[in-house]
């Protein structure tokens, strides 16, 4: 149940759709105290109020109020911020409307909205008034001073796979990434990961869909004309002879070894019928998967995602582990299971609770360097909007994933 709802975490995010310490213990996840009715507002005497958009009505109605129910759970400690609760149907026009009504009525924080549309006509009311956002969407094109991405990004997977793989000696990447918003997105990160790592550009390659672009891909990607062409060219002229000893020679040069690519880490970002499609091609072109480390999406972690295809693979996600306290306490408060997107808002709620400091939410408090441990792991949030998150690296195998690098739990830790 733990990892099909991080799969559907992650499926659901897709992207179209230094401060002082604050004192308080930010420690692993604690059961909270008396329940707080799902359709109760909670009322507290702290001064703090934070305000929370969401598809309260409209077709996400229903993600809407699995995300209040959420937040109202992390915020049940006596002396939580008092929580406004504020309609956006789903709407940009109306999350703004909302913004500047909550603002104007006392809020010192935002958490949401859901969407990267709403996010980004909410993002300059805040802005404006110096009001921070804790945003629900994983488009890190969001991402901003003042605008934090909650939702799990592709920058902060691959960010990790990358300082993984580094680790065992594997530094030159490349990647055969689908022609569409998530393999752009992909693609922008591993740029940038393997820059703030220091390490070589990666060789990336766009394929478009089906199985032709897939084979004129990977053939490019591979160089598989100047590792094997010359090979190849001997092979024939031998056959050509029409002899017995051409024969033989042809057959020997046949075992000649071919030269490995010229990267020892390859990302790869289908799912599906296509990732099953590449899994069949890279052996043909020559791109040996035990000398070859594939990495990928942590939409890997489905056993529908054709990832299985593709054993030893491996991405990264939050441990499931570290969800079970908020998943087992939302179960006994609401009697239902949270929806996998309820986690950021408990996520953004508890960082509101546990930062607030002297009596009001400030950005030093929400910004201090040991992070949090939350639903979803430890977190950080940055001065700049930059989010860091403690994820952990899972190796594809036949009887389902397996970890085989615990999430860090701190900044401190390479990758996180």
């Amino acid at each position: 149940m733990l990892r099909r709802a991080f799969v559907l975490l992650l499926g659901a995010l897709a992207v179209t759709g230094c401060g002082g310490q604050s004192g308080r213990q930010t420690g692993s996840y604690q059961p909270l105290p008396a329940p707080v009715a799902a359709n109760q507002p909670v009322v507290t005497a702290a001064p703090n109020r934070v305000a929370i958009l969401l598809p309260l009505t409209g077709p996400r109605a229903d993600v809407g109020q699995a995300l209040l129910q959420a937040a109202r759970l992390a915020l049940a400690t006596p002396g939580s911020p008092a929580l406004d609760v504020r309609d956006t149907a789903g709407s940009p026009d109306s999350a703004a409307i909302a913004a500047r009504s909550a603002i104007a009525e006392g809020s010192r924080l935002i958490l949401g909205p859901l969407t990267s549309a709403e996010t980004a006509s909410v993002a300059p009311v805040a802005r404006n008034a110096g009001v921070p956002v804790l945003a629900f969407t994983n488009d890190a094109a969001q991402t901003q001073p003042g605008v934090w991405v909650m939702g799990i990004t592709p920058v902060q997977q691959i960010r990790r796979l990358v300082a993984a793989a580094a680790a065992q000696g594997k530094t030159e990447f490349a990647a055969l990434l689908p022609d569409n918003d998530f393999g752009r997105a992909l693609s922008t990160a591993l740029q940038q990961a393997t820059a703030l790592a220091g390490l070589s550009e990666a060789d990336i390659h766009i394929h478009t869909p089906g199985m032709s672009g897939i084979t004129g891909a990977t053939r490019e990607l591979s160089d598989y004309g100047n590792r094997r062409g010359p090979v190849d060219a001997q092979i024939k002229a031998a056959r050509a002879l029409g002899t017995a000893e051409g024969r033989r020679q042809a057959a020997e040069l046949a075992k000649t070894q071919i030269p490995p690519p010229k990267f020892n880490v390859l990302l790869l970002g289908d799912t599906g019928d296509e990732l099953a499609g590449i899994a069949a091609v890279l052996p043909y072109y020559d791109i040996d998967r035990h000398a070859v480390q594939i990495i990928g999406p942590a939409l890997w972690a489905s056993p529908n995602s054709g990832a299985g295809e593709l054993p030893g693979a491996w991405y990264a996600a939050p441990d499931p582990a570290s969800r079970e306290g908020f998943e087992q306490d939302y179960v006994s408060r609401f009697n239902v299971r949270p929806l996998p997107l309820a986690d950021l808002a408990f996520d953004a709620a508890s960082i509101a609770r546990l930062s607030a400091e002297g009596g009001g939410i400030s950005v030093r408090g929400m910004t201090q360097p040991a992070g949090f441990q939350l639903a979803d792991g430890w977190i950080g949030l940055l001065p700049d909007g930059q989010v860091r998150r403690g994820l952990a690296v899972f190796r594809i195998e036949r009887g389902g994933p397996a970890m085989i690098e615990p999430a860090p739990q701190s900044a401190s830790a390479p990758g996180s």
